[in-house]
């Protein structure tokens, strides 16, 4: 695969990245009520994780000698102070990275970088555990 088509699947990737930072500090600002006491926390550390996660993409993209966006998924954010909205939301931004990553690995076997493999590979086991975690919140 050459490196444009990478960088510009990267570039995808971070995308939802700068969207989920988004969405996740607006939901942490906005939870209410006895949710709040849990959700508050969980939301703001869903913004730190995907803060480091779209500095490794971005950095990958670096590497392969693209230029990285700097703009956010245009998906709509959901303005609410339902905490089960939220996190359905939240669910539907999970389930969308782990699709984006995955897509990504499966480019990345014929490309010949173990290193940006193993990185890109973490950060799919990482959404793939916050889908479980946010399906079983909802539950």
């Amino acid at each position: 695969m050459e490196n444009s088509q990478l960088i510009e699947k990267l570039n995808n990737a971070l995308t939802w990245e700068l969207r989920a930072i988004n969405l996740y500090a607006h939901y942490s600002a906005y939870v209410q009520g006895i949710h709040r006491l849990q959700l508050a926390g969980h939301f703001t550390a869903e913004v730190t994780e995907s803060i480091g996660h779209a500095n490794i993409v971005r950095s990958a993209i670096v590497k392969l000698g693209g230029e990285a966006t700097t703009e956010r998924n245009p998906h709509p954010i959901v303005h609410t102070t339902d905490y089960v909205e939220m996190l359905r939301q939240a669910y539907e931004t999970e389930v969308m990275a782990g699709k984006v990553y995955g897509e990504i690995l499966e480019t990345l076997k014929n490309h010949n970088d173990d290193e940006l493999y193993d990185a890109i590979e973490s950060i799919y086991f990482a959404e793939l555990r916050s889908v479980e975690e946010v399906r079983m919140l909802l539950n």
